[in-house]
């Protein structure tokens, strides 16, 4: 599931995570990079229209929105449309993901600025709301616990942040029936067969997974309240929480 770029702090990735996302860095890959995530996360579209509503319930309509993990612009493409009073600091390690936020979010770039970095790179704020989709299932636990904690940070009293990224279950056999069906949805949704399968086995060899509880406690850990389920597809889950 290699659909983000990592927002660990200080040097970056491990050398496992950094393979699995070397694509990123690569300018034709990257170029690619919008035919994977459909293919891959069950309801894509829908998730970032879920998440524009869930934001927008206690987001002003003049709003600045941190989006963690933009790169590629897909989800701040889809933000801008549903909104266009609000403003965006998007941050992401890889250079090339920039470019094509840049590319895909086109006219609404005067309401966009990026930041090249991880989160500890991102603006202090305070925002108004913040999304990070995708992304956090790069991070090791700990690093995941202070991504998040500096997120709610930068948030005002009562803003919404909205998460979503790979989570299932975490028991035995629990890890390898979950991301067959992962692979499994992504050959039916029209992926490469052979890529499908890489992908399977970098997730299962590399990340550190955590089961939808761990991560619910990670958001409540980190000071957000009312934690809710509001995302589901095969091994992706989604939450909304307000600081």
């Amino acid at each position: 599931m290699p659909h983000k770029g990592t927002l660990q702090s200080g040097g970056g990735p491990d050398q496992a995570v950094s393979a699995l996302l070397a694509p990123f860095s690569d300018p034709a890959a990257a170029a690619r990079y919008a035919e994977g995530p459909p293919r891959f996360v069950p309801g894509f579209a829908d998730l970032h229209r879920m998440a524009a509503i869930l934001l927008a319930e206690h987001a002003p309509v003049q709003a600045r929105v941190l989006v963690l993990g933009a790169g590629g612009g897909l989800e701040l493409k889809a933000f801008a449309e549903a909104h266009p009073g609000w403003t965006f600091d998007g941050v992401d390690p890889a250079p090339e993901m920039l470019k094509l936020a840049v590319r895909t979010v086109g006219p609404h770039a005067s309401r966009v600025r990026l930041h090249q970095g991880y989160i500890d790179d991102a603006p202090d704020g305070p925002f108004d709301a913040a999304a990070c989709l995708l992304t956090l299932h790069f991070l090791a636990p700990e690093e995941r616990r202070r991504t998040v904690a500096a997120i709610r940070r930068r948030l005002k009293p009562g803003a919404p942040f909205v998460v979503a990224h790979s989570s299932f279950p975490q028991g035995e056999g629990e890890r390898p029936r979950w991301l067959s069906r992962y692979s499994a949805f992504a050959v039916a949704s029209g992926a490469d067969p052979a890529k499908a399968e890489a992908g399977r086995v970098a997730v299962q060899t590399h990340l550190s997974l955590l089961s939808p509880e761990e991560d619910e406690a990670v958001l409540r850990d980190a000071g957000f309240s009312d934690v809710s389920l509001f995302y589901a597809g095969f091994s992706f889950r989604g939450w909304v929480a307000y600081a």
